[in-house]
């Protein structure tokens, strides 16, 4: 990594930390505040969930910024944004059992619970997502990423089925009005589109700076190679 782009590793982590722990924040705030809605237990539900989906759509988009800008350092951040999401869907989750719990009078009973989640088809596709990004949070780690070998990317590709999960979570979940799920969705795509090999094949013809110079740059470029030529002794 070129040394002008590994000085930003630092203050790219202090901005990925930061910014994802922000949703969490404005929730504490808000609930000592007053700021939540009449129903603050649903409101917390839905903004976990929109921070699970925008960190899982960073963390796909951090290839392709790769790909397209060359720019090392937002590689490095992006298991951390893959476990802040898994963070965010098991709170996500946690909030959706304690609030089904609430309604069956406290009673944590299994079938209440399995009812709630199985019979419900946008609570059974958001469990599937915990259920295939369960996996990859436990082996994110380096120890893991040695043992699995090879078979560690192709485990963490589920990454893209629980994406896909997510969409379809959201579009259940508000029913009428699809209009942010589809451009969700439409977003998803393209970051998808642009992993394709064809598509970084294409990509990798226009490299950063491979615009045409301008004639002061021609020229302190020609002056450089005209030092480096070796000196003729007679």
């Amino acid at each position: 990594m070129p040394r002008n782009r590994q000085r930003h590793l630092p203050i790219l982590r202090i901005l990925t930390h930061a910014g994802a722990l922000l949703p969490l924040a404005l929730i504490v705030f808000d609930a000592f505040t007053r700021g939540l809605t009449v129903n603050p237990i649903q409101d917390i539900t839905f903004r976990t969930g929109r921070a699970t989906l925008r960190l899982l759509v960073l963390t796909l988009a951090c290839t392709p910024i790769y790909t397209l800008f060359k720019y090392p350092p937002v590689l490095k951040v992006r298991r951390t944004l893959g476990l802040y999401a898994f963070f965010y869907l098991s709170l996500h989750l946690s909030i959706f059992i304690f609030d089904n719990a609430l309604t069956f009078d406290y009673r944590f009973n299994p079938a209440y619970l399995q009812e709630a989640i199985f019979e419900k088809r946008y609570a059974l596709v958001g469990f599937s997502a915990f259920l295939v990004l369960l996996p990859l949070a436990i082996t994110s780690t380096k120890g893991w990423q040695r043992r699995l070998g090879k078979n560690w990317k192709r485990l963490h590709k589920g990454v893209y089925l629980a994406i896909l999960l997510g969409i379809a979570h959201f579009t259940w979940v508000v029913k009428s009005d699809v209009r942010r799920p589809l451009a969700w969705g439409a977003v998803v795509v393209i970051l998808l589109a642009l992993r394709l090999p064809v598509v970084k094949a294409f990509f990798r013809k226009f490299p950063p700076g491979s615009r045409k110079r301008g004639p002061a740059a021609r020229l302190l470029a020609a002056k450089d190679s005209v030092k480096k030529l070796p000196s003729s002794s007679n």
